[in-house]
């Protein structure tokens, strides 16, 4: 059985149906938690599957080892809720009611990453079609009854048009390539900072003890400015300033998403430069010059 380490925080690859998944697991965890099940035999509960993540972070709760950094060392996909755990037991906070809070995180991430792969499927599908553009206009000058092979192969102009045209659709694809890049989300999960701040200060602690605790983990989502805003705020106001950050992680996820198809609008339009500047001259200089030299080869001859 494969390690989790390669899989990110969005959940794109396709999943072993044996591994668990994240989002349930803390569901299922945060349910048992609530019901007074003690966490070592909830974890050995959710471990029953045979997944060697939860059979580790098992085996560290019976120990009373961390269970955060096992599910840390598992991978990205479990980073949120190592986050949450290791903030919520250092705090003394009630575990269910923080893993609750993770769960929204991680399926609004779901849900993010979601849109965004379906709004850039169709721009990059088409702009795949259009990359196979020039090596399809080979066989239509040969239907049309030249021979674009002969003089790409053996015209030494055509040979020059053949290899100035190749390089063009390997600077396109690898052009798209990092448009499409740019485009995806960050390999973060949305406001998860903003949550680990409410369940640190829900807890009791003090805005120092939880500003350590938070920049051990080095999530990094969020900007320190804007929590010392939130903070100033709810000091100012008078109201719990864990509300407030959970507003701001509810934000941030909003954001992300907004964001998000934007970047996928932006880049059906981006994706028409590589188009234009590689791939259509790539398929004037092996399709189109080729039946040009093939007919003037041929008008040449006596």
């Amino acid at each position: 059985m494969s390690a989790h380490g390669s899989r990110t925080p969005h959940l794109r690859a396709r999943r072993d149906p044996r591994t668990a998944d994240p989002i349930e697991t803390v569901l299922r965890l945060a349910v048992l938690l609530s019901g007074g099940t003690a966490p070592a035999y909830a974890w050995r509960y959710l471990a029953e599957g045979g997944d060697p993540t939860l059979s580790a972070a098992a085996d560290a709760a019976a120990r009373g080892a961390d269970v955060g950094a096992v599910l840390r060392a598992a991978g990205e996909s479990w980073s949120g809720t190592a986050a949450i755990w290791s903030v919520a037991v250092a705090t003394g906070a009630p575990l269910s009611d923080a893993l609750r809070s993770v769960v929204g995180a991680l399926r609004d991430a779901v849900e993010v990453s979601a849109d965004i792969r379906v709004a850039l499927a169709e721009p990059v599908a088409t702009a795949r079609l259009l990359g196979w553009l020039p090596l399809v206009g080979i066989p239509l000058g040969g239907l049309l009854g030249f021979d674009p092979v002969g003089v790409l192969l053996r015209d030494p102009l055509g040979q020059g048009c053949l290899a100035l045209g190749l390089g063009l659709m390997g600077a396109a694809y690898v052009w798209m390539r990092r448009l499409s890049r740019r485009a995806q989300p960050p390999p973060v999960i949305p406001g998860l900072e903003a949550e680990l701040w409410a369940v640190a200060l829900s807890a009791g602690v003090s805005i120092d003890r939880a500003r350590g605790l938070i920049e051990g983990l080095g999530v990094g989502t969020m900007n320190r400015t804007a929590v010392a805003e939130t903070l100033d705020l709810a000091t100012r106001a008078g109201v719990p300033a864990a509300e407030l950050l959970r507003g701001d992680a509810w934000i941030a996820r909003y954001r992300s998403r907004t964001d998000g198809r934007v970047a996928a609008a932006r880049l059906s339009t981006r994706l028409l430069v590589p188009l234009g500047l590689c791939t259509l001259p790539a398929f004037l200089l092996i399709a189109v010059v080729p039946a040009a030299l093939a007919v003037l080869r041929s008008t040449a001859l006596p």
